[in-house]
């Protein structure tokens, strides 16, 4: 069951503010990449293409880490489970968020031919510092 998100630090979730994934490597150590992201009301999204390796993390170990600060003292950690993968409506998802980090209404992909992912990622703990 979803944690929910504080009011408090819910624009660091609605804001055009670069989020930090962690995901867990083979081996177990952590990776961190810097992601767009957006929230559902009850679920984060994030999007990759589908032969990056924080997709192999998310898909083989389903466990993430969304990271998000505003400066240094005020930030928001999500941790949970990658409850959901899919293919289905995960361009579409890019261009939501284009518009939401870049202001433009179409994603353009960065490699030809890459097939995007959407990843949900339901809260179980949510750590918050700031005011």
């Amino acid at each position: 069951m979803a944690v929910p998100i504080p009011e408090s630090h819910m624009r660091l979730l609605t804001e055009p503010i670069i989020a930090h994934l962690a995901t867990i490597m083979p081996d177990g150590r952590p990776q961190v990449n810097p992601v767009w992201c957006d929230y559902d009301g009850t679920n984060v999204r994030v999007n990759a293409a589908d032969d990056r390796q924080k997709s192999r993390n998310m898909v083989k170990r389903h466990y993430a880490t969304v990271f998000l600060a505003d400066g240094p003292y005020f930030w928001m950690e999500i941790r949970g489970r990658v409850i959901d993968v899919t293919k289905d409506g995960a361009m579409d998802h890019m261009h939501v968020m284009a518009k939401k980090y870049t202001g433009r209404d179409r994603y353009t992909p960065l490699r030809e031919g890459e097939t995007r992912v959407m990843y949900t990622i339901d809260p179980e703990r949510v750590v918050v510092f700031g005011s």
